[in-house]
């Protein structure tokens, strides 16, 4: 597996920033099938990000007993259900949650679909956030992060997320 390089660091001009920020080692992929279908996540929410729906990348917090190899395979068997393979890490985007003084170090990787199961979620993954898989093609995945720029969440998810979808798209591309 032949690693990228990519880096970037975003700030939080959504919210003020109010205290120390925290960091959080995250684990993110972009997930892939044979067709080239990619695979997210849709959140519904209403809490102190506001309320709305978005796309974002399965991923989470890296538990201490794991790797971000390890931890990015968990997260997408469990949000999405999917047992994956890992084609590459892309790289990392640094960013910041002021509303909840976190700093995200979230490390991305492409992955391409083995098969499919059911999700395996949390109570709070269900409930609060009604969270769906979404299969969509690389160009509606774009238009759909671009849709949600009108509200402060979508811009940051989107920010983080657009242009690590594009180094994918790029890198596959190029591995046909």
């Amino acid at each position: 597996m032949k690693d990228l390089q990519f880096y970037l660091e975003l700030e939080d001009k959504e919210w003020e920033r109010a205290g120390e920020q925290k960091d959080r080692h995250c684990a993110r992929a972009i997930v892939v099938d044979d067709l080239e279908q990619f695979y997210f996540v849709q959140i519904t929410r209403d809490d102190l990000f506001g309320c709305g729906t978005y796309i974002e990348t399965a991923g989470g917090g890296i538990e201490e007993s794991e790797n971000a190899e390890e931890a990015v395979l968990r997260e997408v068997k469990e949000e999405l259900g999917i047992e994956s393979e890992l084609l590459c890490k892309i790289g990392i985007v640094s960013d910041y949650y002021h509303a909840l003084n976190r700093h995200n170090i979230n490390h991305y990787y492409l992955c391409k679909v083995k098969s499919r199961g059911e999700q395996e979620l949390l109570d709070y993954e269900k409930n609060d956030f009604n969270m769906k898989v979404l299969t969509l093609s690389y160009e509606e995945a774009v238009k759909l992060y671009e849709s949600q720029t009108d509200k402060k969440l979508g811009r940051l998810l989107t920010n983080r997320e657009l242009p690590i979808l594009k180094i994918a798209k790029k890198w596959l591309d190029e591995h046909k």
